[in-house]
Parts: structure tokens; sequence; C-alpha cells
């Protein structure tokens, strides 16, 4: 067995999928073309192999190297290997051509802004940037589509993805969850609920904090705004009285804001989304946006609601709305909870277990 995932640059929620990985197959190598110390936990970090590449990282930050990427993960130096699994968000399934092995590829998401020309045009900053990643995506495609098709097991994250893996590569994919930390994220009784709703994570266009707070201010309604980011300053413009923002807070206190909050906000789409997850392991139901991985993770009127996705003249009042309607005490936190052990860790290690052992015996 051998890992690859694309950088090791910070730990966030892809990260956390190979850490489960990695634990499920303990002898197992993990290779990435890029990587800087510390971003695994110490116990697997010795297992990391990377590639010249990460000399030039600037800190966490690769965009510069992002036209070498596939090429780095088509060389990669894979060892001999009964199944390989790649965690995917860009360029990882070009370990096709490094390995004979069979290749399962545990996908995140094919790369919006490769398929995606709003994901180019949000994320790319500046027109200059989008003509220069447009550029790069419509060379790229073909070189994507070539490797889905060798790859031999393609596992998506949620349902959504697995539709973007049907519609842009023409591939079925089975779907698993990641993994979610639910013995740390758990609620607590003594802890009593608030009269606030909580937005938390990164402060990125995507995310649509945005529309979160615009929508708070709105309906009357106080928010907290938990995390750092590009657009807190233009979110901080648009923030009414009532929104305090926290910047970025350690586990411990997300934790705390979970057990505490009335709801948790998740207006952007995602392609699955484990923060909305954490918050229902502490018994916190969800107000999320009907579309992307939140129909996976969200079940109205028992976890929370689904807000209707809407167009941009209408989008704050539907959020408002529902904000100033929702009665958090007619959800039950123990069902609730139950809902978000479904996702656990073990539950992540189980499936994708199943899913290499199916590809062993048909190989």
């Amino acid at each position: 067995m051998t890992l690859v995932h694309e950088r090791f640059t910070e730990y966030a929620g892809s990260e956390m999928v190979v850490e489960q990985l990695a634990r499920e197959w303990p002898d197992a190598p993990i290779l990435a073309p890029v990587a800087r110390p510390g971003v695994l936990p110490a116990d697997v970090e010795p297992r990391v192999r990377s590639t010249w590449l990460s000399r030039l990282l600037r800190g966490s930050t690769y965009a510069h190297l992002l036209p070498a990427l596939p090429v780095a993960m088509s060389r990669l130096p894979v060892p001999p290997s009964d199944v390989v699994i790649a965690s995917h968000h860009a360029f990882a399934t070009q370990v096709v051509h490094a390995t004979t092995a069979p290749v399962v590829a545990y996908v995140h998401s094919p790369a919006r802004w490769v398929w995606d020309p709003s994901m180019r045009a949000n994320e790319a900053g500046g027109r200059l940037g989008a003509a220069g990643l447009g550029a790069f995506s419509a060379a790229f495609r073909p070189v994507d589509l070539r490797a889905a098709a060798r790859v031999h097991t393609l596992v998506g994250n949620s349902r959504a993805v697995a539709e973007r893996i049907r519609d842009w590569w023409g591939r079925e994919a089975t779907v698993v969850h990641p993994p979610v930390d639910t013995q740390y994220y758990c609620p607590d009784p003594a802890v009593p609920r608030e009269d606030f709703f909580l937005l938390a994570g990164r402060l990125v266009p995507y995310k649509r904090s945005d529309l979160a707070v615009r929508a708070a201010r709105q309906a009357g309604v106080p928010l907290v705004v938990a995390g750092e980011g590009r657009a807190r300053a233009e979110v901080e413009q648009l923030a009414g009285p009532g929104t305090t923002f926290v910047g970025r807070v350690d586990d411990e206190g997300l934790r705390d804001l979970f057990r505490r909050c009335r709801a948790l906000l998740m207006p952007g789409v995602e392609d699955f989304g484990i923060v909305p997850v954490e918050a229902q392991a502490c018994g916190a139901p969800v107000l999320a946006i009907d579309a992307g991985g939140a129909r996976d993770s969200v079940l109205p009127g028992v976890t929370g609601e689904l807000v209707p996705a809407a167009g941009e003249d209408e989008e704050v009042d539907v959020w408002a709305r529902a904000l100033a309607s929702f009665d958090g005490a007619s959800y039950d936190p123990a069902a609730i909870r139950r809902h978000a052990e479904s996702f656990s860790r073990a539950h992540f290690r189980g499936a994708m277990a199943d899913v290499v052992d199916r590809v062993l015996s048909s190989s």
C-alpha cells in the first residue's frame, strides 16, 4: 500500500483524510510532490516523502508551483504496491503514470477551478490571473480526463462530488464521507445554548461569509464569526452591529462555540463540509445552503434545515427569513448527535478498507 497526497502545506480537511488512511495502513509510505514539516501529527510525519519542489515553497504558499505539480505527481517514485490510494484535489490522479498498481482515488473534488469557470473568476485574483488560470485549465482538462480514465476505482467524498465525477470525467464513483472527530466534538450538557448564530471557517469568497453577515443584519439576529481570510475586511464592512468577529479560534474554542450557538450557518456550497458535522456532533443544528455536501450531512427537520438557493437579488432575503424564523428548541440535540456519529473516523476507515478489499479481490 502507498498513500499519495498533493501537498502538505497546511492541516485541513483533506489532511484529516490522509491521517486516517495512514492510521488504517500504518506501514504505507506517504508521497507528495511538496511538503513542509510539521503538517501531519508527529507519529505520522516521518512516513512523508516529498520531492525537490518542497525547497521552493514560500511558507505555506504553493501557487507559483502549480504548473509543475502535474508532472511531479506523474513522476513520483512510487514503490511496488498492491494498491495506491491518491487523495485528489487537482493533480493526484496523475500518479497513474507513475505506477502499475491499481489506483484508488479519494476525490475531494475534481478541480473546480479547472472545470467550473465561476471558480476561476472568484479565486484567481484579477483579470490577468483569471486569464492565466483559464489558459492553464483549458490545457489541463484533456490531461485530467486521461488520468481519470485510468484510475481503477473512484471514491467521492459526497454525492455532489460523485455527480461532478460523472459530469466532468464520465465515470461513476462510490461515496465515502470524510472522517470527523466525533469523540472530541461532543455535547456538554452543562453548557447551555445561547442566542447567537455561528459562522466558522476560512473567510474566502466561495464560503459566502458576506451572505451570512448581510442576512444576519437584515434579520436583526446576533452572529459570531470565527475565522480569518482575505475576505474579512470586506465582510466586516457589510456586518451589522449584532455581528462579532472573534478571529481564528483553536479547537477548544471552536468546540465551545459549537456547544453554545443557536445554530451553525453554512451559506456557501461545499464539496462536503466537515465543520457542519463537527457542530452536529456537539448537538448544534445547522442552517445550510440546499446544495453540495450539505445535502449529505444535514437532515431537514432533524439536524437542521436546507435553505433554498436563490438568485443574487433574493438570496439575502431568503436567508434573513430563515434566520428570523429559526426555532432551535424544535431540534433534539441527542438526535443531532446520533446522526453525526455516522461520520466518525471509524466509519470512514472501515468504508475505505472495504473499498481496498474489493480492489484487491478484483485484481
